[in-house]
Formats: C-alpha cells, structure tokens, sequence
C-alpha cells in the first residue's frame, strides 16, 4: 500500500523507487488481471512523476534557500532649479520688518559697517536685477554698479567712522524702521514700475557699553522685501 506523498524533491525519489519496486525481478510475475493492474499504476506513477517534475523545474528559487533577485533602482532625482526672486515681476505686498531674511539682511548690514566693508552689505542691497525692472533709464545695470554701489562703499566708512574709536569691536543690537511706508507710482523717481519706499530707519550698536544709532536713509522694496538702496544721503 503506498502511504502518503513526501514533498517536492522526496516525492519524485519516492515515485522512482516505486517504479523501481514494481519493475525488477523479483516483482515480475506471468501477466494477469494483477498484472494488468500494476502496469496501469506504472503508467499512473510515470505521469505523476512527469507532473512533479515539470512543477518543481517551474518553481525553483521560490522556495527555502532561493537567492531572492533584487533589481537596482536606476530613478534618477530631477535636479532642482533655484529662481532668484530678482528676475521675477515686482508684486504690491508690504514689506514687513519682522521676518528673519529681512533681520538678516540688516544684520549683515551692521557686520559690514562694524568691520568698514561695504562687501559684506551686497546682499543687504536691492538686487541689480529688480533694479533693472524698475528704473527708466539707459543702463540701469551699470547706474547701479557705478553709481550706487560706488556710494555704499563711502557711506559704510562713514557709518563706521560715526561708531567712533571702538568701532571695530562695537556690537550690533538691531533696527527699527518707521511705519511709514508709501507706494511709489511709476514715473516719480524715474521708475517704470511702483515699490514701496520708507526713510528713517536707525541701525542701533552697542560700541563700549553706549548705544549709537546710525541712520538709514532709504529702504525700497521688491516683492515684499525691504532692500537697503541708500545708506548716507541720497545723492
């Protein structure tokens, strides 16, 4: 009688031992209604064989032991693009005075009048690109080179010579601008474009345990951003 089946790889051993079994000598006997039978199990055992094989070929590597095949990713991320705010339209939003790019741009600010290099105030100052967008002129690139940076550079050694002989090691405390902003129409300051302008803003520093101010004359904006323009007196 034959038990039950083993799995996979046993149960084709034991399929071909059962042939094995009915087919030697021992087992042959003159052909008979037995006889008849027993060729019909070889039969039965043969296509069971073929069955196992054909499932356990189709199967291999799925089970216990298999090598799992991982494939690589080859996603590559789409690489990112940074648009500068100055080549952008100019918007009407009021600049505030409590966000952290505009108190760093003052603080920057502060940083070059402190160590007298008007360098460190670059990126304090409007963007030659927005100034581009905005003044009515010939070459407004080369007015802003020429001309205003050329007067950043007088006016933060002015400031820094204004903090007096400890200068150098004087501290910047922060800054206050006035609430009084108004818009620019275009064709006022020979503009193409409007922007909000204020006077009156003071830069405080703490030079030897005294408190000076130093005045700025003019912020302008660009897309709801206050930018220094005109730290001494506008020439």
């Amino acid at each position: 009688m034959i038990g039950p089946v083993p799995e996979a790889r046993d149960r084709m051993l034991y399929v071909r031992a059962a042939m094995t079994s009915m087919t030697s000598p021992r087992s042959r006997r003159p052909r008979s209604r037995c006889g008849f039978r027993s060729a019909t199990l070889v039969a039965l055992l043969t296509g069971l064989l073929l069955l196992t094989t054909a499932c356990t070929g189709g199967s291999s590597g799925s089970g216990p032991g298999a090598e799992d095949t991982v494939e690589e990713s080859t996603t590559t991320a789409a690489p990112t693009t940074t648009i500068d705010p100055a080549t952008l339209p100019q918007t009407e939003e009021k600049p505030t005075t409590t966000g952290a790019a505009f108190q760093d741009r003052m603080a920057a600010l502060g940083d070059a009048i402190i160590a007298d290099d008007s360098s460190l105030a670059l990126g304090s100052f409007f963007p030659v690109e927005a100034y581009k967008q905005v003044k009515k002129l010939s070459d407004p690139a080369s007015d802003w080179k020429n001309r205003l940076i050329a007067e950043l550079k007088v006016d933060t050694h002015d400031a820094h010579n204004q903090l007096g002989a400890g200068a150098a090691n004087a501290t910047y405390l922060g800054v206050d601008v006035p609430d009084a902003a108004v818009w620019v129409k275009p064709g006022e300051e020979y503009n193409l474009i409007g922007y909000w302008r204020v006077y009156g803003t003071k830069l405080r520093f703490d030079v030897g345990g005294t408190t000076k101010v130093i005045p700025v004359s003019s912020l302008i904006s660009w897309r709801g951003q206050w930018y220094l323009v005109h730290l001494g007196a506008i020439r």
